[in-house]
């Protein structure tokens, strides 16, 4: 018997580790890239697609953990530094948990639905994804921050603080990061198989 094997420890594992090593090295890389990416006041998010295929990888508990390294890395990259600035707790909450349930919510889903087909799998999964980070990004909006967004919406020519939510601040944000995963789609198919593959001849 190896000594890996009297440790408790196994080739999947490794993989695992490896796995979910480079993928959270390629979220913070894209997440630094993306800072600089705006469509109206907030970068896009480019690491739903990583985010998605380690949740297929590796199950949802890996899609818990890259979407909360994706939330880390907004923070530290300033990308919610006008929140901070208004309500640290309530900013920190916010973003943890969008980012976290993302990535949960899309490895739930991948696993339940690939058991049928992959490809609707990947297409659902990046569906949900966009939807929980900006639902709960609106949610946290709500609870936290509505008094501070009606005047900023005020500022900006909108009627309102919800039409400032919408158009203003997630609109076209949301639209191109849904666009992106369905895109993506078939790519997350193909690299989730060929991994798997991989894994099973090694």
């Amino acid at each position: 018997m190896s000594e890996n094997k009297k440790s408790g420890w196994s080739f999947d594992k490794t993989f695992t580790v490896v796995g979910l090593g480079l993928l959270t090295a390629l979220i913070v890389v894209l997440q630094w890239l993306a800072a600089s990416i705006k469509f109206g006041p907030f970068s896009i998010t480019l690491v739903l697609a990583p985010i998605i295929v380690g949740a297929a990888l590796y199950g949802w508990k890996a899609g818990a953990w890259l979407g909360f390294v994706f939330s880390i890395m907004v923070l530290i990259t300033g990308d919610a530094a006008a929140f901070l600035a208004v309500n640290p707790v309530g900013t920190v909450v916010t973003v943890i948990l969008k980012g976290t349930a993302a990535g949960l919510v899309a490895g739930l889903i991948y696993g339940l639905l690939s058991k049928k087909n992959q490809y609707v799998a990947a297409v659902v999964s990046g569906i949900a994804a966009p939807v929980v980070n900006t639902g709960i990004f609106l949610i946290g909006c709500l609870i936290f921050f509505l008094p501070t967004l009606a005047e900023w919406g005020a500022g900006a020519g909108y009627d309102n603080a919800f039409a400032y939510m919408i158009f203003g601040m997630v609109g076209l944000n949301f639209l191109v990061e849904l666009a992106i995963n369905l895109v993506l789609a078939s790519v997350i198919v193909f690299v989730v198989n060929t991994v798997k593959q991989n894994r099973a001849t090694a």
